[in-house]
């Protein structure tokens, strides 16, 4: 897997070439075809493909650091809903993983190749099993929690975003539950209005909490980023880190 630039990967667009087009196949439907042509003009899936990232989504993360801050060099980073892994990539080349004392933990219901410096599991975050294995993993509390997780898309707006967040809850009682002092949590939301509940949460449990739209983010996409910072584990209505 190649570095790219600075911390782990730069935040510039890849280069453009030719536009490519998509013959409409007879057993493939139009949007299939749409969607395949977006893929092979999109200069972030280009970049992907070069620098050896495994989905266009690790310049999300890249991007979101860039501007936050938050994956340093020595900190333990779990990664919720990581396949296939192009966020998982980006936290190892980040914090140094391998070096002493320093871990990311991946976790994914379905099967996700290994990524060197992390560990990978497979499981449900919802079953108790598996946060144990998460910490067992960890071998200590978490310093950033990290979620991208979402549902299958129903095409419906509203359930999609009623579902997206659900599972931005269900990773923050996990990060409230596994994160040091000061530490951070990054989640994916659809805007919508249904979160106002998880911001209330957050701003509860965190010194600042902010909304950010890295630019892989596609523009026409509802979704957008919540960062929160400076973890306090006496707040109001968080339990207290391990």
């Amino acid at each position: 897997m190649a570095a790219g630039k600075g911390r782990g990967g730069g935040s510039r667009g890849g280069a453009r070439g030719p536009k490519q087009r998509v013959r409409t196949a007879k057993r493939r439907a139009p949007s299939s075809t749409r969607w395949l042509q977006r893929q092979l003009n999109d200069p972030y899936v280009i970049r992907a493909q070069e620098e050896g990232f495994r989905s266009r989504a690790a310049y999300k993360l890249i991007e979101l650091d860039d501007r936050c801050r938050f994956l340093k060099a020595g900190k333990r980073v779990v990664d919720l809903g990581a396949a296939p892994g192009g966020w998982t990539q980006v936290a190892v080349l980040r914090v140094g993983a391998g070096r002493d004392g320093d871990r990311v933990v991946a976790v994914d219901l379905g099967d996700m190749d290994p990524v060197p410096g992390a560990a990978v599991l497979r499981g449900d975050l919802n079953d108790e099993e598996t946060v144990g294995r998460l910490r067992a993993a960890l071998d200590g509390p978490a310093d950033v929690v990290l979620s991208d997780m979402a549902a299958p898309a129903t095409g419906h707006a509203a359930t999609d975003h009623l579902r997206v967040v659900a599972l931005a809850e269900a990773a923050l009682d996990f990060a409230l539950a596994v994160l040091a002092p000061g530490g951070c949590f990054v989640t994916k939301v659809f805007k919508g209005g249904a979160e106002r509940d998880l911001l209330t949460r957050l701003r509860q449990s965190f010194a600042t909490v902010r909304h950010v739209k890295p630019p892989a983010s596609r523009k026409e996409s509802a979704e957008t980023y919540v960062v929160a910072t400076g973890f306090r584990a006496d707040g109001e209505g968080a339990p207290a880190a391990p």
